[in-house]
C-alpha cells in the first residue's frame, strides 16, 4: 500500500476508493435516517390512529425500527461474509443496490408490516455497506490517515442524515411516505463503482496466497476470540443507547406540552430543526474524536467519548426541558460526543485478518445492533404517553459500561502520532 504523505500523492485507484466509500456512507445515513424522522406520522397513517402519541403507534413503530436494527446487524455479517470472498468493490456495489431498492419501496407500504419487511430488507444494505466501506479504504488509503479517514467517513453519514433532515422539511406538508421515494438515489452510484473502482491489492495478495478462506468461526478462535467479544460488547453497549436515543428523543420532542397547539407540519419541522443540530454538532465531533485517536490512541479516546456522551444523555433529560433548552445546548453536546462512531470506522477492520477482515468488522460492530434493536423496544416500555424521558435517561447509563470496556481494548500500532494528510 503507498503510503502517500500529501492528498497530491495518492493514485487514482486511491482516489476512486475513496470517494465510492464515501458516497456510500453518505447514502447510508440518507437512507438509514428518512424513517427516523418521519416513524410517528407514517405508522399513525398506516394505522389509521389519530395522534402520534398513541399507543399503538409506539409499540409498531419500535418494532419496525428493531426489524431495521436486526436487519443492519444481519446484513453486516453476510455482506461482510460476500466482501471477503468474492472483493470489496462488489459487494459495496451490492449493499448500495440493495438499500436504494427497499427504502424506495417502503414508500408503496400500506400496512405497517410491510414497512416493516421493507426496512429490514433495507437495513441488510445498509449493514454491509459499512464493513465492505471500511475495509476498502483501510486496504487502500495511507494507515497512519486513519484516523482522519473515520472521521471523513462518519461525516459522510452525518451529511447524508442533514440532506435527509431537507427532505423531510421540504416534504413536511406532504403525507410522510413520500420521503422514501429520495432513497432511491444511490442506485445510480452502483453503475459507476461497477466501471471505475477496482479491488484493493492486499484483498488480491491475500486472496492469491490463501489456501482456503477463513471461516466465521474462525472469530471465536485462538487470539482473535478475546478481541471479537470484547470488541462486541463496547458496540452493543453504545449502539444501543445512541439507537435507542436517536428513535426516541424525537418522539419526546412531538409531544412535549408547549407543542400540543401547534399544527403538525410545524411540530415536524422543529423536530427536524433539532435533528439537524444535532448531526451538524456531530460533525464537529467527528474530527474532535479524530484528533483524540492521534493524541491519545483510540482506546482511551473511545472511552472518553463513550463517558461524555452518555453524561450529555443524563444531563438533557434527567429533569424537564424545554424544546428551547434542548435545540439549543443539549443536544449539540450530545451530537458532538457521538463522534465517538467515527472511531470504530477505521479501528475495526485492522483488527482481524485481511480475509476475515469485513465478516469481522461487519459482525462485531453489527452484531450490537441485535443489542440495540431490543434496547429500543425495551426502553420505550418506560416511557409514559407523551413523556420519553425516562427511557433517554436509561439509555445514556448504558454508556458506562461501553467506557470501562473500552479501556480493555487492544491498540492498533499505527495510533497516535499519526501524519495528518496536507
Amino acid at each position: 500500500m503507498s503510503e502517500a504523505r500529501r492528498l497530491g500523492e495518492l493514485s487514482s485507484d486511491q482516489w476512486r476508493s475513496g470517494i465510492a466509500a464515501w458516497l456510500g456512507w453518505f447514502f447510508d445515513g440518507l437512507d438509514m435516517h428518512l424513517y427516523t424522522l418521519v416513524a410517528a406520522p407514517f405508522v399513525m397513517e398506516l394505522l389509521g390512529a389519530a395522534s402520534p402519541a398513541d399507543a399503538d403507534v409506539r409499540a409498531r413503530s419500535s418494532w419496525i425500527q428493531a426489524a431495521f436494527l436486526v436487519g443492519w446487524a444481519l446484513g453486516g455479517g453476510f455482506f461482510g461474509r460476500i466482501g471477503d470472498r468474492l472483493g470489496r468493490s462488489r459487494a459495496l456495489s451490492l449493499t448500495i443496490l440493495t438499500y436504494a431498492l427497499f427504502t424506495g419501496l417502503s414508500f408503496a407500504a400500506t400496512a405497517w408490516w410491510q414497512l416493516l419487511a421493507f426496512r429490514f430488507l433495507a437495513a441488510l444494505g445498509i449493514g454491509g455497506e459499512w464493513a465492505v466501506g471500511s475495509s476498502l479504504l483501510s486496504e487502500t488509503w495511507p494507515r497512519a490517515w486513519r484516523p482522519w479517514i473515520a472521521a471523513v467517513l462518519q461525516a459522510g453519514v452525518n451529511i447524508g442524515i442533514l440532506f435527509a433532515c431537507l427532505a423531510v422539511y421540504l416534504m413536511a406538508g406532504l403525507p410522510p411516505r413520500y420521503v422514501f421515494l429520495v432513497g432511491i438515489l444511490p442506485a445510480f452510484l452502483v453503475f459507476w463503482i461497477r466501471r471505475r473502482v477496482p479491488e484493493p491489492a492486499e484483498w488480491r495478495a491475500a486472496r492469491d496466497r490463501a489456501q482456503e478462506v477463513p471461516r466465521v468461526s474462525d472469530l471465536f478462535r485462538g487470539p482473535v476470540r478475546i478481541v471479537t467479544f470484547k470488541t462486541i460488547a463496547v458496540c452493543a453497549f453504545s449502539l444501543t443507547a445512541w439507537w435507542a436515543f436517536m428513535f426516541w428523543h424525537p418522539q419526546h420532542l412531538r409531544n412535549l406540552p408547549e407543542l400540543q397547539d401547534w399544527a403538525r407540519a410545524d411540530r415536524e419541522r422543529l423536530v427536524t430543526r433539532a435533528f439537524f443540530v444535532l448531526i451538524a454538532a456531530s460533525l464537529v465531533g467527528n474530527f474532535f474524536s479524530g484528533w483524540l485517536a492521534r493524541r491519545f490512541g483510540y482506546r482511551r479516546s473511545i472511552a472518553w467519548m463513550c463517558f461524555a456522551l452518555g453524561l450529555s444523555m443524563v444531563g438533557g433529560f434527567a429533569t424537564t426541558r424545554t424544546a428551547s433548552e434542548l435545540v439549543s445546548l443539549w443536544l449539540p453536546l450530545v451530537g458532538f460526543f457521538s463522534g465517538v462512531f467515527g472511531l470504530f470506522t477505521m479501528y475495526m477492520p485492522p483488527l482481524f485478518p485481511t480475509l476475515l477482515r469485513t465478516t469481522g468488522a461487519g459482525f462485531c460492530y453489527n452484531i450490537g445492533r441485535i443489542a440495540a434493536a431490543f434496547g429500543t423496544v425495551f426502553f420505550g416500555l418506560f416511557a409514559p404517553v407523551g413523556d420519553f424521558r425516562h427511557a433517554l435517561v436509561y439509555v445514556g447509563l448504558l454508556l458506562l459500561p461501553a467506557t470501562a470496556l473500552a479501556l480493555t481494548l487492544p491498540e492498533p500500532p499505527e495510533a497516535g502520532g499519526a501524519r495528518q494528510p496536507s
